[in-house]
């Protein structure tokens, strides 16, 4: 059995207006007719609710980068942070948006070993290269 949340999540019914004015805004948006745990339990700071979402939908709005790889970027971030919730409700919206599982696979292997390349240039701190810096 998964842990329980540290805060009960506020189910729509039970939201105070403000609240629901922001679950209305994510339905919207996201053109369904629920709101995920990470909101609900989110809910309970109406302020800092509003402000991660609004700038949420702002950075994954249409943009230079499609919104495919935002995705794979939120879940390759996710696996390095180790958070469990944005792991998976990312890759869900990655294979909405068509990621396979062949594009999963390589991903993690890429940030597994962005990671193990970063631990090593940290512990070891080369120089940067001269030819790695911003020409200017």
């Amino acid at each position: 059995m998964a842990n329980p949340p540290i805060v009960k999540p506020i189910d729509y019914a039970d939201a105070s207006p403000e609240v629901r004015a922001v679950y209305d805004d994510i339905m919207a948006t996201r053109k369904t007719d629920w709101i995920n745990n990470f909101w609900k339990v989110l809910a309970h700071d109406p302020a800092q609710l509003k402000r991660v979402w609004e700038s949420l939908k702002a950075v994954m709005a249409p943009g230079a980068l499609d919104p495919l790889t935002k995705e794979l970027i939120y879940v390759a971030v996710s696996a390095t942070n180790g958070c469990e919730y944005c792991s998976y409700s990312h890759t869900a919206a990655a294979r909405a948006k068509g990621m396979s599982e062949a594009m999963l696979m390589e991903l993690l292997a890429v940030v597994g070993m962005a990671n193990e390349t970063n631990r090593l240039a940290n512990g070891l701190r080369p120089q940067v290269d001269a030819a790695f810096l911003p020409k200017g």
